[in-house]
């Protein structure tokens, strides 16, 4: 069990925490907590109803149905927020994994969100043969329930990805121009780059 679980006492809260803090301006029912959060709808309500009670989210009734949202006014919020932020992560070898069910995974390099570089557009690059998009978009659904927040990816063939670097490709560059991390790398980036 992850120990940020065993502190807060189910991997569920640790979800939640990581989605209303790390989504802070953003108001989310309690469906769409559960399809984020990847958890079931009961697990969601008990998580809500005791993360409401401790004054770290707030209730919006009106009209509309019934929104939660992160309650700025909690007294340990920032350091809350801080600690989160410091202790997610999902390791490469997780992300390869979880990647790997799409299909043939040539390269990924890691942007934006993994590294702090705000500038970039893309914070996943994928670049594989034979990938299918309904398991793309399952792990990367799934690596956006870890992290609390959304993740903007970019998939390409190899065919699309050479062509792509052929011609300086604008969003390319938004990722090779800013701080980046590769983590794997079939097709030789480095002497592509270069050659």
């Amino acid at each position: 069990m992850d120990p940020l679980a065993r502190l807060f006492g189910s991997a569920a809260r640790v979800k939640l925490l990581r989605l209303f803090l790390f989504n802070d301006d953003l108001t989310f029912l309690a469906t769409d907590a559960a399809f984020r959060a990847r958890l079931t709808k009961d697990a969601t309500r008990k998580e809500l109803t005791a993360l409401t009670n401790a004054g770290i989210l707030r209730k919006k009734t009106g009209k509309s149905p019934v929104g939660y949202s992160a309650d700025k006014r909690f007294a340990h919020y920032d350091a809350l927020r801080i600690f989160l932020r410091t202790t997610t992560d999902v390791s490469d070898t997780a992300i390869i994994t979880s990647l790997k069910k799409a299909g043939t995974i040539k390269l990924v390099v890691l942007s934006g969100l993994f590294t702090g570089a705000l500038e970039s557009k893309v914070d996943v690059l994928i670049v594989g043969d034979r990938l299918e998009e309904r398991p793309l978009a399952t792990a990367i659904h799934a690596l956006e329930a870890e992290l609390g927040r959304e993740i903007r990816y970019a998939c390409f063939s190899s065919e699309q990805f050479k062509y792509r670097l052929g011609v300086y490709d604008r969003l390319l560059r938004d990722v090779f121009d800013y701080p980046n991390r590769v983590i794997v790398d079939k097709i030789g980036l480095a002497t592509t780059k270069t050659g």
